[in-house]
């Protein structure tokens, strides 16, 4: 039987003769419980509607996840999305999951899908994502209290779960009941297997109107509780949309941001059009031929940092959903060479396990493998990769529910009683929608001057060619996996279709601030070439050739970046421009930031619980350079 050291306690009971009912007891206390399944098939209370979110106070082995989930599947009347907020001080190993779900065969494709993500869980709130984005595992590293805290949506199912109240006290004490109920709407339903008395009492005094239900055998009992107080609750939390009509969202840019939300929306059954200047994907930034996600380290592990591992998480797992592997994107690792001793990970235990599953100190192996000098000073970022941004773009795109009008130059917006108008030069509509949702890099600027976003131009140039052009001999020397820390390298990638299409080298980019045109210039492959001195030394001198004029490829586009390094998304000023939000602002990130940001606006649309901590999310909101209002 799974066992827990820290508490010495079991993470299920047995039933009769030493069987394991794990799976049993999780659908006849938890599910049967909260009414989201039946032994004789009754209808479940999710039936009908648009979402469902349910809140697990401990996450122990993930048996009441999977569950839920195979419930939500075996369903044909389940709502189009199942919300799985989870916590769990000390998380278990993928080995640990997967030995529990052996003896129940149906959850075994499910448990494959949760190992496989289950890395990198650092405290803090970590999303996984399943079925297309149709099942969300919100998992939240931490105490049972801090963690509630951190919660800001209503929750409509909660299991009530956790080591017993007798090792355990913190879990099942009127003040974690008390964030319980803070979460739960009028009708949201309580189950567990604890019936102790003074559960049920804490649960009454917290506005839960609390019964006894028959148990799984050997148990007598187990509780059920609906939150109906007496008194109207004082709360701000965020509401779900269980029953909203279809709704329409206007984006402005169809780069990696404007895409990403695009995608977002149309996949929660949104109809989006996006309208772009340009005459087809990739005309923008977002053309970079090949480009890296990989986590942002600091030694005080930053707010940059952390926002940035939730976004190369958000990337990577959108990738897998939509992209070919080994064509359009790999989950290859990344070295990053610490050039000048920069980018320092957080010294001992404030980088745990976990972190060291995200990044580590590079081995003397992995640095000489890659051609650096044996002196140098490394990372290996595990969880990150390189993908074609313009193949990420298509496929968002390509979203059914998403309608992209190409050559559409907006030069101004108009809000209407009914939502937003975007116009041509003539003052004509191009399109409108109830939602406007600003993307356009750095011409959000011109866009909405009175929100005052101190946007500015990033222009950027890489330096590129054909793997097969370079000697036999050097093509043994370059890097097996992309390597960063002052500019990138990354080979196989295949160049652009307009550049032939075979497997290439990539090297940049520049940085050249101020300078609102993507031009290409000739004197920018010499400051690539310089940057190749530093980040491959060895390679310096043997690819001198390959930068020579006529030879050498280039490609430039244009990013934007904010003062604090980190986007603006969502309103700028909700009470005179309602409706309307920005997504700008990702630097040098966009690959890593762009999903994350589409997400981000999305559930805060939705009402869904944030895809990282409401905390962090503050710090990306555009709000906060608004001006403040007298």
């Amino acid at each position: 039987m799974p066992r827990s050291t820290l508490f010495d306690d079991v993470y299920r009971s047995r039933g009769f003769h030493g069987m394991d009912r794990g799976l049993l007891q999780a659908r006849h206390v938890f599910l049967q419980g909260c009414g989201l399944w039946s032994p004789d098939g009754a209808p479940r209370v999710w039936q009908g509607q648009r979402q469902w979110h349910v809140l697990e106070t401990g996450f122990g082995l993930g048996l009441g996840f999977l569950a839920a989930w195979h419930a939500w599947q075996q369903d044909p009347e389940r709502p189009d999305r199942l919300f799985f907020t989870s916590i769990e001080a000390w998380p278990v190993s993928a080995q640990d999951i997967a030995r529990s779900v052996q003896a129940w065969p149906e959850l075994q494709p499910l448990a494959d899908a949760l190992t496989q993500a289950w890395r990198g869980l650092m405290p803090g709130i970590h999303r996984l994502v399943f079925e297309g984005g149709r099942v969300q595992l919100t998992l939240c590293i931490g105490p049972v209290g801090k963690m509630l805290r951190e919660m800001d949506v209503a929750v409509d199912s909660v299991f009530l779960d956790g080591f017993s109240p007798e090792v355990n006290p913190d879990m099942w004490s009127l003040h974690t009941l008390k964030a319980v109920a803070r979460l739960c709407r009028t009708g949201t339903r309580v189950a567990s297997w604890c019936v102790k008395r003074s559960v049920r009492e804490d649960l009454a005094q917290c506005g839960f109107a609390v019964t006894r239900a028959d148990g799984l055998p050997p148990k007598s009992h187990r509780l059920e509780a609906v939150f109906n107080p007496p008194w109207t609750p004082r709360t701000q939390l965020r509401q779900a949309l269980h029953s909203a009509p279809p709704r329409s969202a206007l984006v402005l840019g169809a780069g990696l941001s404007g895409s990403a939300v695009a995608c977002s929306l149309a996949r929660r059954g949104w109809t989006v059009t996006v309208l772009d200047a340009g005459h087809s994907v990739g005309a923008g930034a977002s053309g970079l031929p090949a480009g890296l996600t990989a986590p942002h380290v600091s030694p005080d592990d930053s707010v940059l940092s952390r926002i940035t591992r939730a976004g190369v998480r958000a990337t990577l797992q959108r990738c897998s959903q939509l992209l070919q592997q080994g064509s359009d994107w790999a989950f290859s690792g990344v070295l990053e060479h610490r050039v000048e001793g920069k980018r320092a990970l957080p010294a001992g235990e404030a980088w745990p396990a976990q972190g060291h599953e995200w990044s580590t100190p590079a081995t003397p192996e992995q640095i000489a493998t890659q051609g650096l000098p044996t002196q140098a000073q490394a990372l290996w970022h595990a969880m990150a990769g390189w993908l074609r941004p313009r193949q990420l773009v298509a496929a968002q795109l390509a979203t059914p529910g998403v309608q992209v009008r190409w050559n559409s130059r907006v030069h101004a917006l108009r809000q209407v009683a009914t939502g937003w108008q975007a116009l041509d030069a003539h003052g004509q509509v191009l399109a409108q929608a109830e939602q406007l949702i600003v993307a356009g890099g750095f011409h959000t600027r011109a866009l909405l001057p009175e929100a005052g976003l101190p946007l500015n131009p990033l222009r950027g140039q890489i330096s590129m060619g054909a793997l097969d052009d370079l000697p036999e001999v050097l093509q043994g020397q370059l890097p097996k996996v992309p390597v960063n820390g002052h500019g990138s390298f990354i080979c196989g990638v295949p160049l652009p279709p307009e550049n032939g299409g075979a497997p290439g080298w990539f090297l940049g980019s520049t940085f050249e601030r101020a300078c609102p045109e993507a031009v290409l210039r000739e004197e920018d492959h010499a400051a690539n070439h310089a940057r190749l001195a530093t980040l491959l030394p060895p390679l310096s001198e043997p690819m001198q050739p390959a930068f020579a004029p006529g030879r050498v490829l280039a490609w430039a586009g244009l990013r934007c970046t904010l003062p604090d390094r980190v986007p603006a998304v969502g309103p700028v000023d909700p009470q005179p421009m309602p409706g309307l939000q920005v997504c700008a602002g990702m630097g040098a990130r966009g690959i890593s930031l762009g999903v994350l940001c589409g997400e981000l606006i999305a559930a805060q649309l939705e009402g869904e619980p944030l895809p990282l901590a409401p905390s962090l999310a503050a710090h990306l909101w555009a709000a906060r350079f608004s001006a403040p209002r007298r």
